[in-house]
């Protein structure tokens, strides 16, 4: 029985296309007066083709989807000469798709144009029916169309999927100057009227994302229309026919995998294997047929070929992103903004500016002289939202040296901050790992990277569970003592996956060089490597054993050492480890289980220390004993850090001025320790500049007397400031708007201390705050604990990362009732970033 020749690929209402098909008008040629064999031989030497023999004899992929082509390009080329289609015949035979692209796959559609030059339409549905008629009788799948040129163009420009096959087309045979008419007009129009298609572009490209989700994350990916997979390919394609992109971004020279280029040819190896297992056309890869394809590619079994695929589908993603971003950018402006020549640069961290939505170095940056950019540029992109350009990353790939060990106090605290950005963390982190950065900051990752998990619980492949379960631990930065070493715990807990043995263990050493390797100290590397060793304890021993039992909580207890510290941050790993892992693996009976292990256990060990106040220097007591107010600066101990000490009269509101001029000179505060002797105030402050070299001592000292003296307000020059940044988030245009940082990830925490042996009358007491970090964090602080009436006899301030934990011994007026102390906790939370909205879930129906 004859197929419909309005089946499969027919396009649309056109009427020479219908005439074309053998319903038009009469004395057209029939089905009945053609030759039925002569389309059979190129159906039997496709099979052939396919057969192939045994597998050591068969052909490989792409020697596969070469001979095809030839063959389908012989077989047309032949047909067009008998059916007169020459160069001066007025026809030409174009090919769209994968014969277009010259990727034709074993079942695929041949997806053909005849073209003409406003032939009879007569004479055209005779050549139609005979070019036509013989592939469905050999059972060819054909999408096909019948059109004249200004036709096509037509068709091109209004509808989207047809515009991105025709960008595609490729002469076969026939008249040359149609088929270039129809390609070079097809460009032509895609360039000039790309600025009113490229939302629809983005769209487009979304949904398909939304409806066939990453091929790096999926048991069973779409390897043609699933992020990363073939259509992003011809989608960066059409950009570049755009001239908006270059088709293939930079990656750099230690790119995972080798490039874009090699991603491209691995997929579609896969996809001419998926076709010649299934026996038909087929894009998505079952997990029944993945340890075949990954014998016949000689790659290995099913987890060998998922690893595979994800290193390409993420290659891929990464190189989009940056195509539709630098697109985007390439753009005419709108409006008042296309006036300006020259695109703002502003500045974001020493070194690093932003630039068109994007973050690019500075103009006297010096990539082989500075080792702690690219972390230093990693921490910028993950705090303000705002991507890393391509040629930035290729630039730093290319020129910057590696971090001497150990790592500078500098660099730690940068990637302290990108690790503390919650899910900001997430792109920036798979920017610098398909570009081969992340690395060589890590070298240890090359054994996670891409590695599928082995239990179908797990939703991501290893090295993004790691970089999930970071993103999770932001979120808990506030219920440890220690933030830093959560997500630095959280990073590293799966690190030993990959290379045989229990990977708690294998981890553990692992952790314990890297911990050097990052310049921290042997106590914090002893509780980075107990977090590692034991991070399925809490989860294996409340879900598995007698909580009842003393002896559960005497072995959990013995096996941490009696630390408290540890224990509190095994409890948030397990939590972001659960809720990193998969849906539904983290819940009230799991969470209920592990807070009372947790309980009991911390019953069981000492308990937690008290914050205490650092020793005084004698030399400046001698200095605070001359009275007046006397301000040096020091290099730090570290590479851009400073000492800031101020000595003068303990007024109130000196604490907040001082925090204040700091953060208005763009001196960040790392750490503070407060003290005093007499009348005097004795302050020192780490700092280090947000850009360039710091003020002098001088001009600070200057700043200070003003302040002190009610001539400038710190803090309404630090909130216009502060909103001043925020609004220079907003970027123009089609630009993806960085995500301005009003709303911490973690909610902040206030704990309070009872100082033993203090004047209970005065209400002595240490409170501490924990929260996440904003400019003039310390400043406002101090103005709150001063308006409610709260003396400070000595504090310890520390910034981790992105977090600070501030300890404050303080006494307060009228006594530290529980009425006065709820009224200063309200105060203190008052002028810290509120935590972020949860988003509403949907509910199910």
């Amino acid at each position: 029985m004859r197929s419909d020749p309005r089946g499969s690929g027919f396009d649309g209402p056109d009427p020479v296309a219908v005439t074309a098909a053998g319903s038009g008008p009469s004395g057209s040629q029939g089905p009945d007066d053609h030759q039925p064999d002569d389309a059979r031989d190129l159906a039997r030497a496709r099979e052939q083709l396919l057969a192939g023999g045994t597998r050591n004899h068969r052909l490989d992929a792409p020697s596969l989807r070469h001979a095809l082509v030839d063959l389908h390009e012989f077989w047309l080329t032949t047909k067009g000469h008998e059916l007169g289609i020459r160069p001066d015949s007025g026809f030409a035979i174009v090919a769209v798709g994968g014969l277009g692209r010259r990727e034709m796959m074993p079942y695929s559609d041949l997806d053909l144009i005849l073209l003409h030059d406003d032939v009879d339409p007569a004479q055209v549905a005779q050549v139609a029916d005979q070019l036509w008629y013989p592939l469905w009788d050999a059972h060819i799948k054909l999408d096909h169309s019948v059109r004249t040129v200004p036709q096509a163009l037509q068709v091109a420009a209004t509808d989207l999927t047809a515009t991105l096959g025709m960008l595609e087309a490729r002469h076969i045979v026939g008249d040359i100057e149609l088929s270039h008419l129809l390609v070079g007009g097809v460009r032509r129009q895609w360039r000039t009227g790309i600025r009113s298609r490229f939302d629809e572009l983005v769209e487009q490209a979304q949904a398909r994302w939304a409806r066939s989700g990453q091929i790096a994350h999926r048991a069973e990916p779409d390897i043609k229309n699933g992020r990363g997979g073939l259509r992003d390919v011809q989608l960066l394609n059409a950009l570049s026919i755009a001239q908006l992109t270059d088709g293939m971004p930079g990656l750099g020279p230690d790119t995972p995998g080798g490039g874009l280029a090699l991603a491209h040819r691995r997929l579609l190896d896969v996809r001419t294997e998926l076709h010649r297992v299934a026996g038909r056309s087929r894009d998505q890869l079952r997990a029944q047929d993945a340890d075949e394809i990954g014998a016949a590619l000689r790659i290995g079994d099913r987890f060998d070929l998922a690893r595979t695929l994800s290193d390409c589908a993420r290659t891929i993603g990464y190189s989009v992103d940056v195509g539709l971003r630098t697109a985007g950018n390439s753009l005419p402006r709108k409006g008042l903004s296309k006036l300006r020549r020259v695109p703002l640069r502003r500045p974001i961290d020493e070194g690093v500016v932003e630039q068109s939505g994007e973050l690019v170095l500075a103009r006297d940056a010096r990539p082989k002289r500075d080792p702690g950019l690219v972390v230093r540029v990693a921490a910028a992109s993950a705090s303000t939202g705002l991507p890393i350009s391509a040629s930035t990353l290729g630039r730093l790939s290319d020129s910057a040296p590696e971090l001497r060990e150990p790592w500078p106090k500098g660099a730690l605290g940068d990637l302290l901050v990108l690790l503390g950005s919650g899910h900001r963390a997430i792109p920036t982190i798979e920017a610098l790992d398909r570009t081969g950065l992340w690395g060589r900051l890590l070298p240890e990752w090359g054994a996670v990277r891409d590695l599928p998990p082995r239990d179908a619980v797990h939703t991501w492949t290893v090295d993004r569970h790691l970089v999930e379960t970071v993103a999770q631990a932001g979120a808990l930065t506030t219920r440890v003592s220690r933030p830093d070493l959560l997500v630095l715990g959280a990073l590293l807990h799966d690190i030993g996956k990959g290379r045989g043995g229990d990977h708690s263990v294998v981890g553990a050493e692992l952790a314990a060089q890297i911990g050097a390797r990052l310049g921290l100290w042997p106590s914090d590397i002893a509780l980075l490597t107990g977090m590692v060793r034991h991070h399925l304890l809490l989860a294996q021993t409340a879900t598995r054993r007698d909580l009842d039992d003393p002896a559960t909580v005497q072995m959990v207890v013995d096996k941490l050492g009696g630390d408290p510290v540890l224990l509190e941050l095994l409890s948030a790993l397990a939590e972001a480890d659960s809720l990193a892992t998969g849906p539904g693996v983290w819940g009230d009976w799991k969470s209920s289980l592990i807070g009372e292990l947790v309980r009991r256990c911390r019953l069981a060990m000492a308990g937690d220390k008290l914050p205490v106040p650092d020793p005084v220097d004698p030399a400046l007591v001698d200095v605070a004993m001359q009275g007046g107010v006397h301000v040096t600066l020091d290099p730090g101990t570290a590479a851009h850090t400073y000492v800031v000490t101020i000595v003068a009269p303990d007024t109130p509101g000196l604490l907040s001025h001082e925090a204040g001029v700091l953060a208005l000179s763009s001196l960040r505060v790392l750490s503070a320790s407060l003290g005093s002797h007499g009348d005097s105030a004795i302050n020192s402050f780490v700092v280090a500049p947000r850009f360039g070299a710091p003020p002098q001592a001088g001009l600070l000292r200057q700043e200070l007397v003003r302040a002190m003296a009610g001539e400038i307000d710190v803090l309404e020059q630090l909130d216009t400031k502060e909103r001043e940044a925020r609004e220079n988030q907003v970027l123009e245009d089609r630009t993806a708007a960085a995500v301005p940082v009003q709303y911490a990830l973690a909610p902040p925490r206030v704990i309070w201390f009872d100082v033993m042996g203090g004047d209970d009358a005065q209400g002595d007491a240490i409170v501490e705050l924990r929260a996440e970090d904003r400019l003039g964090m310390l400043s406002r602080l101090a103005r709150v604990l001063e308006r409610n009436g709260a003396d400070v006899r000595w504090a310890r301030v520390s910034t981790l990362g992105s977090s600070v934990v501030d300890a404050f011994c303080i006494s307060m007026e009228g006594g530290g009732t529980r009425a006065r102390r709820e009224q200063l906790e309200n105060a203190i939370l008052s002028v810290v970033p509120a935590p972020e909205p949860k988003k509403e879930e949907p509910v199910a129906e």
